[in-house]
């Protein structure tokens, strides 16, 4: 019959020391139940700690990291109907320079401002006036959005037989018209984003680069999932393609700006050839979808141009629409190390102890002849009875 051992421990009156005791259990099931424990914890130790979480090397996750972008491509854009403006990247890339962050500008509202006093825009639905003490009561309980500084006076359109007019306000004029609808720039799709990372494992003093390719290669590669997974040059179109799959929604990015994350990650096993530790590029949208969110949708800002003619100030007020690429670096570097090697075995040891506990319990407790085995598993001495000498 099968045999299953199991330690206790019991303490001799005579000098106090502890000596071991194994009780021999000659039962199939409580046998086989210990052994299967002990495969199922040596299985999991070899198979995931040892192999697939490589608990024979030291890991390094201290990753330092420099990215640098760049994007080339043209594009037209228009003003004014038939009035077709060619626009580089020294006009869509705003700012020239950012930390791991790039906005490529895909449409525009242009308004040629200069300081003078004009009506308040029509999104103010305060500014609505029939006569000029309305807008002087109306100064005290001003709107954030107020686009200059009331002055109090109700502004009415001479050329209209309309008796509502609009508030005056001294500052910037016209005011942006910001519900105009304008096209977005379709060749922004076909412009590209070359990604240059550079990174190191100090306590490895390893260092890495994406772009480690023949010149040529870099030339004419463009980056796909499965053809191209190591190349560091991506069209725009694809990345869309790729954090959206719905057309209408990256019709509307295109139009009204959206967020999109570019991840490089590095995962590097140092003890295989230095040349197979690449990064790996996955890519994700951080904006809402438009047909999730109902208020503040897309990416947009404004910046302003200005300059002087006659001593008069001007000035060209943008609202800028597009798409904000972010990218994160992660990554981890492992190396064979003899003390982690060691720590891993060694708790495995210890944990291989877990199934005579196992064992132990359902002996006890779910045995047929349990009493017997509490019996001889737990000896009961009484100190004050004398030992033989």
């Amino acid at each position: 019959m099968a045999d299953y051992l199991s330690p206790t421990r019991f303490r001799l009156k005579s000098d106090g020391t502890v000596a071991p005791k194994i009780v021999t259990i000659h039962n199939w099931t409580i046998a086989l139940t210990c052994r299967v424990v002990q495969a199922l914890i040596l299985a999991y130790t070899i198979l995931w700690v040892m192999w697939l979480q490589k608990g024979y090397q030291a890991i390094d996750t201290a990753i330092i990291s420099s990215v640098t972008i760049k994007v080339k491509g043209i594009g037209v854009s228009y003003n004014k109907p038939n009035e077709p403006i060619t626009v580089d990247s020294a006009d869509y890339i705003i700012p020239p320079q950012e930390n791991n962050a790039l906005f490529i500008m895909t449409n525009s509202i242009k308004t040629d401002q200069q300081r003078k006093k004009c009506g308040e825009g029509f999104d103010i639905r305060e500014a609505a006036c029939t006569n000029h003490s309305y807008c002087l009561a109306k100064m005290k309980q001003l709107s954030a959005k107020a686009n200059g500084r009331w002055t109090g006076i109700c502004r009415k359109d001479t050329n209209s037989s309309s008796l509502i007019g609009r508030c005056e306000i001294e500052g910037w004029c016209p005011v942006e018209d910001d519900s105009v609808k304008t096209k977005p720039v379709t060749d922004s799709l076909n412009y590209t984003i070359f990604v240059k990372n550079f990174i190191e494992f100090p306590k490895f003093n390893t260092a890495r680069t994406n772009i480690g390719f023949d010149a040529n290669y870099l030339k004419n590669c463009i980056f796909h999932p499965k053809k191209e997974p190591h190349c560091p040059i991506f069209r725009v179109s694809d990345l869309l393609k790729l954090v959206e799959n719905d057309d209408d929604e990256r019709s509307k990015m295109l139009a009204s700006g959206g967020v999109i994350r570019i991840k490089i990650d590095w995962n590097c096993n140092l003890d295989k050839p230095l040349n197979e530790c690449r990064p790996e590029y996955t890519f994700g949208r951080l904006d809402s979808p438009y047909k999730v969110e109902k208020f503040s949708f897309g990416f947009n800002f404004r910046f302003a141009s200005h300059w002087k003619y006659s001593n008069r100030s001007f000035r060209t007020l943008t609202k800028a629409f597009g798409l904000r690429f972010i990218i994160t670096v992660t990554g981890k570097a492992g190396r064979l190390n003899f003390l982690t090697l060691t720590l891993n075995i060694g708790s495995m040891i210890g944990v291989l102890g877990l199934a005579t506990v196992i064992c132990d319990i359902v002996a006890l407790n779910f045995g047929k002849k349990g009493s017997v085995y509490r019996q001889q598993k737990f000896q009961i001495i009484d100190f004050d009875t004398k030992l033989p000498e």
